[in-house]
């Protein structure tokens, strides 16, 4: 853990080894969220680089029985959803 001072104008510092691992840039957008008692910087990325971000991530979704729907015509109920 690495540790930044405010400047007077309320400015930080982010570490090298923290910008080049999370692959910011200068001029690039952060967004500032205060979160239970700290700051979090996120990097705002565009719809263009977050794409594929989520190949390959399982989509099997196990669910409960649903009793509202048995015996309705028209309705199936299966036990198993993948998205």
């Amino acid at each position: 853990m690495q540790t930044v001072t405010v400047s007077p104008k309320y400015q930080i510092f982010i570490p090298s080894k923290v910008r080049k691992s999370l692959e910011i840039t200068t001029g690039e957008k952060l967004e500032v969220i205060p979160y239970r008692g700290r700051i979090e910087l996120i990097p705002v990325r565009t719809m263009q680089s977050m794409r594929g971000f989520l190949h390959g991530i399982d989509t099997h979704i196990e669910r409960e029985a649903d009793n509202d729907f048995n015996g309705l015509p028209g309705v199936r109920y299966t036990q198993k959803v993948t998205i």
